[in-house]
């Protein structure tokens, strides 16, 4: 249950980055902000804690690659392992006073995502999971839900905002999926809402527009609590093509069936 020595690093690193989050957090009205785009804001706050990551992270691990999404890429000594790492995911809920947001940190080796952590500093739930020990939130073991019919099933998902080349395609996702589940809910997070169906809090998740800082982490937490995930299209990677669909293995035929149309 404790994990290796690398997610260990990396949520040591996610607490460190919390702890200052949380602080500015509480002082949210004098973050200094600048638009990146069109309801995409990045703060003061937001670009230190990558900073702090990168200081972290490659501090223990110097030989490994660093992908964030506030910096460019950098390559490692060793191409085949990097960290992945979104600092503050659900920065417009973070500028907005709304506690729903999290530090997310994945590992990869060799194209695949074999640890990784999401930190919710604001309520202090560490959701983590490597390959092959299981996911966990704090010191609780991690399955998805159990439900069986899209009716009973709550589902969350992201809706592009103004200038968002996805707004249609994810409108038109909506308005299939809402008339047969029980709810359909747009928090603001990415990491959070994957983390959720790995803690049968969420039933399924769906995005389409996501970047890999967006959703690597989830994955292996997903897959450890027992989900099962894909791209919207089949054959797709979802850290390449940038959508992702995931839940429990009795809903997911039927739920990626609504969401792709068929």
């Amino acid at each position: 249950m404790q994990g290796s020595a690398n997610l260990n690093l990396m949520k040591k690193a996610a607490r460190k980055v919390g702890r200052a989050l949380v602080k500015d957090f509480r002082e949210v009205e004098n973050l200094q902000v600048s638009a990146k785009g069109p309801g995409d804001f990045v703060t003061r706050a937001d670009r230190e804690a990558e900073k702090t990551l990168r200081e972290e992270l490659l501090g223990g691990r110097p030989t490994y690659g660093f992908f964030g999404e506030e910096t460019a890429e950098t390559e490692g000594a060793d191409p085949t392992r990097r960290w992945i790492v979104d600092p503050l995911d659900g920065t417009t809920n973070f500028l907005h006073g709304l506690p729903h947001w999290a530090i997310s940190i994945a590992l990869e080796h060799k194209g695949e995502i074999i640890a990784g952590v999401v930190f919710d500093a604001a309520k202090d739930e560490m959701f983590w999971a490597e390959k092959g020990g299981g996911a966990w939130m704090n010191e609780s073991r991690l399955r998805v839900s159990g439900r069986r019919s899209l009716s009973e099933s709550i589902f969350a998902t992201e809706i592009p905002a103004i200038g968002k080349a996805t707004l249609p395609a994810s409108l038109q996702d909506f308005a299939r999926l809402a008339p047969v589940s029980a709810g359909v809910r747009s928090w603001g997070s990415a990491a959070l809402n994957m983390a959720y169906v790995a803690a049968g809090r969420f039933d399924g998740y769906w995005a389409r527009g996501m970047r890999p800082w967006d959703i690597a982490a989830g994955l292996v937490l997903v897959r450890e609590a027992g989900g099962l995930l894909s791209a919207v299209r089949e054959g797709h990677d979802p850290l390449i093509n940038g959508t992702i669909l995931c839940s429990n293995e009795p809903l997911f035929e039927g739920f990626r069936k609504v969401i792709r149309g068929e």
